[in-house]
Formats: structure tokens, C-alpha cells, sequence
């Protein structure tokens, strides 16, 4: 039995860690079972979950052994993995986070021989067994994080050979044993290759976007925010580009959209211990007017303990993304925030926004991710949330927790 650190409105159902492979990144969930990408195993873990109480790792696919597979897209018995070469293994945690300093694969050694770069598709029909059934390899070190809720374009982050870091593209799903790129954006300064030259400070690199009704949320680490129309997939166009960093500390992860509402939840990721970087945010904008997003107001930070004494990573990491089949909310927003476990906030006044709900597990009982900088101490990491309201959440040491949200 987990005993919390502290709770409210969130109940602990069920744990695992994952067969002695608890260093779990993102997570979904599709016809009882969990699919979860990791960094240090190498590898995409399968967990059993139709009873939570006991949830029983039951497959683990294993990609090549100097790359990492943390991020991953489930739809239509079909599931998307990522395969990019670990550059966590080889800088420390500042180098990895301050600059953008990847170009070129050619320095790493032979793609396809000392490291794996692309998008492995598999079939899921057989929920417990995924069945390799394609693979798109790209030029370059691999891809970093993907959208695909089914349709016919996937849209990935993607650090390809002749850029500073990853950029956008989008790839057809038409035959999902041969995708295939068929469309790229790239903010203006990127593409070195070109003879860009970038006119910034920091890592501007797509982390991912989020598509809905033709429109791409992208979220750029540094460089912040774009907002892209992509009726054309083939030709991404950007509507409008929005950027915090500086004054504010940069690490744009998640551009969450509430089209009902015309809101955009936008999460910044907390990349440093706490004493070496400010306080990330969680913002909120109005985008009524999609070419003007306006910034109304922050998510309120964690306060039951005082997480900056106890160090970290002290700060938003992801979101519950609403995907199809999930559970789907506009006021009720699921993140997880690294030390300080999982935080529901409700913002039915999306001028106010108020926490509602948190659950803090405890320490870690074996560290399986090298610390390189990171002080020693829990990081929840991503968070899927079923129709139900059961709860699937990672950690980049401790395994799956499965949790009930109990509130309204």
C-alpha cells in the first residue's frame, strides 16, 4: 500500500514498478492496457490494467540500447513510439537544457548502427503483444514527441541534420506500415544549413503541439509559443508567434487548447533544481482572437509543504492533453508538478483559477534515472486520465501509480 505525502480529492488505487523498470515517461491508456516510454530501459513497457489495484507489466519492447523511447501515441490499435538518440547520457542537465548545441548526427557516431532515429509504428490489436509493423527513420538524431489521435497526419518534434534543434513536421499515416514526412515548419533562423542564424539566447526546439480543428498549439522550450494553421498539413502556416522568455524562464512543454471556452492552457516545464532557475508557470490565455493570444492568468502554485525547502525540480512538468476517449474537461485541468506530485486546478472562472485536488507519493524506493544535476527526489512525470477518472501517472524512478479523481 502507498501511503501519500499528502492528498486531497485523489485516492490511491494501485502501483507498480514496472518489473524493475519504474523510470516511466508518458503514458496511455487503450483497451486495458498501459503503454509507457522510458528513457533508461531503452524501451516501451506494457502493463496490464483492467483490474488497477493490481497492475501487472506484462511486455517490454526494446528499441537500440543508445537511444530512448520516452514518448508515445495510441489510436486505432495502432501505437506511434519515438526512437532518439538519449542526448541525457551524454550532456549534463544544464548543457542539455540551456542550448541548442545537437547539430549534426554525423558527430554521434552511424544512425541505424550506433544509435536508432525515427518512428516505430506497432499493432495493438493484441493488446498485450504489440507486433513491429513500420518504422520512418529521419536524417538526423531522431524525434522528441508526437500527436496522432488517429487521423491521417501525425505531428512530431524532430531533430533533423541541417537544424539547431527540433523543429515541426508532419507525417501521413495514409499506409501506417510506411509513413512517411510530407511537411515541416521551423521557426525563421533555425535552419543553419540554409545559413540561418538564430537571433536568440536559450533552446528554441519544439517539444510537441497539439492539434485541434486544423490548428497547431506549439510549444518551443525558450522560444515559447506558435499557433499554425494546418488545414494544409503538406504546409504548415503560422498565424502567430508568442514568446516570455525573458523576463520569464522560458521551457515551453504543453499548449493545451479548450476550444469550447476559446482558452489555451499553457504549461512551462521546470528543467533545473529550484535553487538554479525561477519559478515556471502555467499559463492561461485568451485566444478569441487566434493571431492575438493574451495572457489572463497563472495556475496557483503547490503550498501544502514548502517544496523549494525540500529542493528538486519544483515546478509544472505536463498535462493531461483531453485527448479522444479520455477524460475531457474544460474547467478541470490534471498536471503533474515534478516534487510535488499531481495537482488538479479548476478554472470555471478561467480568471481565478483555484487548486482543487493534488496527491503527493512518496520518495522513490530505488533511483533509476542518472541524477546528472537532479537533486534526489520524486518527479512525477506525465498523466493520463480516463473517462472514469482513474488516474495513470509516471515517475521517472518510481513506476506507475494508478489514482481515482474523487472530486466534482
Amino acid at each position: 500500500m502507498i501511503v501519500a505525502e499528502g492528498a486531497r480529492n485523489i485516492s490511491f488505487v494501485g502501483h507498480t514498478d514496472q518489473g524493475g523498470r519504474g523510470d516511466g515517461v508518458q503514458v496511455m491508456v487503450n483497451r486495458g492496457h498501459a503503454y509507457i516510454g522510458t528513457r533508461v530501459s531503452r524501451g516501451i513497457m506494457v502493463t496490464d490494467v483492467r483490474d488497477p489495484r493490481k497492475p501487472k507489466p506484462v511486455n517490454f519492447m526494446p528499441i537500440h540500447p543508445n537511444s530512448w523511447s520516452m514518448h508515445l501515441q495510441t489510436a486505432n490499435d495502432l501505437m506511434l513510439g519515438i526512437e532518439e538518440l538519449d542526448l541525457k547520457a551524454l550532456l549534463s542537465q544544464k548543457d542539455y537544457y540551456s542550448g541548442s548545441n545537437q547539430v549534426g548526427s554525423s558527430r554521434y557516431g552511424k544512425r541505424g548502427v550506433d544509435f536508432s532515429a525515427g518512428m516505430r509504428v506497432y499493432d495493438i490489436s493484441d493488446a498485450a503483444n504489440p507486433r513491429a509493423i513500420g518504422f520512418m527513420e529521419v536524417e538526423g538524431l531522431g524525434l522528441h514527441r508526437i500527436w496522432w489521435t488517429g487521423g491521417r497526419y501525425a505531428y512530431a518534434s524532430a531533430l533533423l541534420d541541417g537544424f539547431m534543434d527540433h523543429i515541426l513536421i508532419t507525417i501521413d499515416m495514409a499506409d501506417p506500415t510506411k509513413p512517411r514526412e510530407v511537411g515541416r515548419w521551423w521557426i525563421p533562423g533555425m535552419n543553419t544549413a540554409a545559413g540561418e542564424t538564430p537571433h536568440w539566447k536559450g533552446r528554441w526546439a519544439l517539444h510537441h503541439a497539439i492539434v485541434e480543428d486544423d490548428i497547431a498549439y506549439a510549444s518551443w522550450r525558450d522560444g515559447g509559443l506558435t499557433i499554425l494553421d494546418v488545414k494544409d498539413a503538406t504546409k504548415p502556416e503560422l498565424i502567430v508567434h508568442r514568446n516570455w522568455s525573458p523576463p520569464f524562464g522560458g521551457g515551453t512543454h504543453n499548449a493545451l487548447p479548450l476550444h469550447d471556452r476559446n482558452l489555451l492552457v499553457v504549461l512551462d516545464e521546470a528543467t533545473m533544481n529550484i535553487d538554479q532557475e525561477q519559478m515556471k508557470r502555467t499559463w492561461i490565455f485568451d485566444i478569441r482572437e487566434k493571431s492575438n493570444p493574451v495572457s489572463i492568468a497563472t495556475m496557483p502554485t503547490p503550498s501544502d509543504q514548502d517544496y523549494v525547502a525540500l529542493g528538486g525540480q519544483f515546478g509544472p512538468h505536463n498535462l493531461h492533453e483531453n485527448r479522444p476517449g479520455s477524460f475531457r474537461s474544460s474547467t478541470t485541468i490534471f498536471t503533474t508538478w515534478q516534487s510535488a506530485g499531481v495537482r488538479v486546478f479548476d478554472i470555471t472562472d478561467q480568471y481565478r483559477p483555484e487548486e482543487i485536488g493534488y496527491f503527493v507519493p512518496p520518495q522513490p524506493a530505488k533511483w533509476m534515472e542518472p541524477m546528472r544535476g537532479r537533486a534526489k527526489m520524486r518527479h512525477t512525470a506525465d498523466i493520463f486520465v480516463a473517462q472514469d477518472g482513474l488516474m495513470y501517472v509516471t515517475d521517472y524512478d518510481a513506476g506507475l501509480y494508478i489514482l481515482q479523481w474523487n472530486g466534482a
